[in-house]
C-alpha cells in the first residue's frame, strides 16, 4: 500500500506521514548494544518500505548509521534531518564556532553535502532567546553556503510537557520546522503549538507518539494514577476493568500503540510522525498501524473528554 505523504509546511518538502526517528529509547538498536551495521539495516528497511523522512542527531550517535544506509542510494525524495545540542558538557552555551563544527561533523558522518533540516536540539525556554541570537546567524550562514536547507528547533518534551519553549518559538518567524511532543495522553500541543504552526506554515514533526505508557495498560495505569491524583483525569479511570473499552478503543484498534500512532498521524497540522525502533519488523508494524487510517470521531471525542486537560506528562514512565 502506498504511504500517504504530506507537505512539510513552507519548506515544500514532501514527506511520508510516518518517518524514522534515530533517537528515542532505542536509537536504532544502539541503546541495547546492537552494532552500527544493525542500525544501518533498520534505516535501509525504512527506505525500502517507502519512508522518506529520516531523523537523527549529533547526540544520538546514529548519524554514521544513517550515512552508511544512504551510501550508494539515490536520495531522490528522501528528507534527512539532524540536530546540534546547544549546551556543552558543563551546561554552558556552545560557542557559534562549536555549532559550526557540529554541522560539519554531521555532514561528514552522514556523507552528505547538504542536510535538509538542521535543528537546535531539545531547547528549553530559559535558553531560547540567547540561543536564537547566538545560533541563528550560524545556521543562516550554513544555509547560504548550501550546507543545510531549512532551520528548525525541537523541544525537550519529557520535561517541557506544556510546550513553554515552542509556544515562544512559533511566535517568531525564524523556524521552518519544529519538532513537537504530542500523544493521546497529552494532546496540549493541539492548541498551544499546532494551531500556530498551521497558521504560519511551519512544518511539524511529531515525537513521543508512543512511550512506555502507550505500549501496554500496566504502564498506562501507573501514569493514570498520577494524573488522577493531580485531578486531571477521572479518578476511576486507573482502575477501569477494561481500559481499552474505557478509552473508546475496544473494537477500534487492536493495540494501544496502534491507536497511539493513528491518533498522532492524522492530527490536523501534524505533517509527519516519527517512529523510533530497533528492528525492521517493529517498524513495519508501526507503518501498518498508521495505514489503518484515522481513529473514528467518537473515539477522538472520548479521548478529548478523558485527556483534554492533561499537560503534565509525556507518556514516558521511569522504572
Amino acid at each position: 500500500m502506498k504511504i500517504e505523504t504530506r507537505i512539510l509546511g513552507r519548506t515544500g518538502l514532501e514527506v511520508t506521514l510516518l518517518g524514522l526517528g534515530g533517537g528515542g529509547n532505542s536509537r536504532l538498536g544502539l541503546s541495547s548494544g546492537q552494532p552500527i551495521g544493525h542500525a544501518a539495516d533498520v534505516v535501509r528497511a525504512a527506505l525500502d518500505l517507502g519512508l522518506t523522512m529520516i531523523d537523527t542527531a549529533r547526540v544520538y550517535g546514529t548519524e554514521p548509521a544513517v550515512g552508511r544506509a544512504l551510501r550508494g542510494r539515490r536520495r531522490d525524495g528522501v528528507v534527512v534531518s539532524s540536530k546540534t545540542p546547544y549546551l556543552d558538557a558543563d551546561r554552558n552555551l556552545l560557542t557559534p564556532q562549536a555549532v559550526e563544527a557540529n554541522i560539519e561533523t554531521s555532514l561528514r558522518e552522514l556523507g552528505l553535502e547538504t542536510i535538509d533540516i538542521y535543528f537546535i536540539h531539545g531547547l528549553r525556554l530559559p535558553y531560547y532567546r540567547d540561543c536564537r541570537e547566538r545560533f541563528l546567524p550560524v545556521l543562516e550562514r550554513a544555509r547560504q553556503a548550501g550546507k543545510i536547507r531549512f532551520i528548525g528547533v525541537t523541544e525537550a518534551f519529557e520535561t517541557d510537557t506544556c510546550h513553554e519553549m515552542l509556544q515562544q518559538a512559533v511566535q517568531d518567524d525564524d523556524w521552518d520546522v519544529v519538532m513537537v511532543g504530542f500523544n493521546l495522553i497529552n494532546p496540549s500541543a493541539r492548541e498551544r503549538v499546532l494551531a500556530f504552526t498551521r497558521q504560519r506554515g511551519i512544518g511539524t514533526l511529531g515525537m513521543f507518539a508512543v512511550r512506555r505508557a502507550l505500549i501496554d495498560d500496566t504502564w498506562l495505569r501507573i501514569l493514570l494514577q498520577r494524573l488522577a491524583a493531580e485531578g486531571t483525569v477521572d479518578p476511576d479511570l486507573p482502575d477501569a476493568p477494561d481500559l481499552m473499552e474505557s478509552l473508546g478503543l475496544r473494537g477500534v484498534s487492536e493495540t494501544l500503540s496502534e491507536a497511539a500512532y493513528r491518533f498522532c498521524a492524522y492530527e490536523p497540522g501534524m505533517d509527519c510522525v516519527l517512529s523510533g525502533t530497533s528492528n525492521a519488523d517493529h517498524l513495519r508494524q508501526n507503518l501498518a498501524a498508521v495505514q489503518r487510517g484515522p481513529l473514528p470521531a467518537y473515539t477522538l471525542e472520548r479521548l478529548e473528554q478523558l485527556f483534554g486537560r492533561v499537560d503534565s506528562v509525556s507518556g514516558q514512565v521511569r522504572v
